[in-house]
């Protein structure tokens, strides 16, 4: 099933769209504001979002900027008032893949959907995140944010790592939500590539991968067992 957010701040309207893709296999989410959209982002990335023009605490392009600025390939179709050309403009300027003029018939946007996800696949699929971390697996980068930049345009931060502590974070974010045992870690960021190695590397490891990510809430240790990764905000 594809998760979809639908960024859209009349309620009547979100339901009807939101009713109908559900009976297309679309799991959707209704985002009532920008910044809803901002934090449901940060915590998950969608297949594809849908994007109105006028929102109560801004206008859409600068979501298309903010989203382009941290998930490049992702999705976007802008959604603007039949006529209103400089919406369109100001939507394919900051980044938008395709648009549908209010108001539109459901069957146009479920077809443009597909056409969409046709050429651009499941670009989801590469990104990982949890709170302000996020990983481009295709690009093998990390960026970092805290709550306090709250990930505003322009102003997040790429992380380098090495490569165990790369192999690390990754494993851990792949298990969002699980607690994965010391042992397992051991087993598939060293032993799977031959590297045999005691306990205390991967706490050293653990060590600098906190230091490097600002120490974030979201990597929690299990005492006795292991590591866990969990969104907090």
């Amino acid at each position: 099933m594809n998760d979809l957010y639908y960024v859209e701040d009349d309620p009547d309207i979100a339901s009807i769209v939101k009713e109908y893709l559900e009976q297309k296999d679309f799991r959707v989410t209704i985002c009532a504001t920008l910044a809803q959209a901002k934090l449901a982002l940060k915590r998950h990335v969608p297949t594809l979002v849908l994007l109105d023009f006028n929102m109560p605490d801004g206008r859409g392009d600068s979501l298309c900027m903010w989203i382009r600025a941290n998930f490049r390939e992702l999705p976007i179709i802008f959604l603007t008032v039949r006529g209103d050309t400089c919406d369109m403009i100001s939507g394919f300027q900051n980044g938008a893949d395709d648009y549908v003029v209010k108001p539109f018939e459901l069957e146009v946007l479920y077809s443009r959907i597909l056409a969409l996800l046709r050429r651009t696949g499941n670009a989801a699929e590469q990104y990982l995140s949890c709170d302000g971390i996020m990983i481009d697996q295709n690009r093998r980068v990390i960026f970092y944010a805290s709550e306090q930049t709250a990930m505003t345009y322009g102003r997040r931060q790429e992380i380098h790592l090495s490569a165990a502590e790369y192999q690390l974070l990754l494993y851990l974010m792949k298990n969002k939500g699980k607690t994965v045992t010391r042992e397992r870690i051991l087993e598939h960021v060293w032993d799977v590539n031959g590297s045999f190695v005691n306990d205390n590397t991967l706490t050293v490891t653990m060590k600098r991968l906190r230091d490097k990510l600002h120490q974030p809430a979201c990597l929690k240790t299990v005492r006795s067992v292991g590591y866990r990764m969990e969104d907090t905000i």
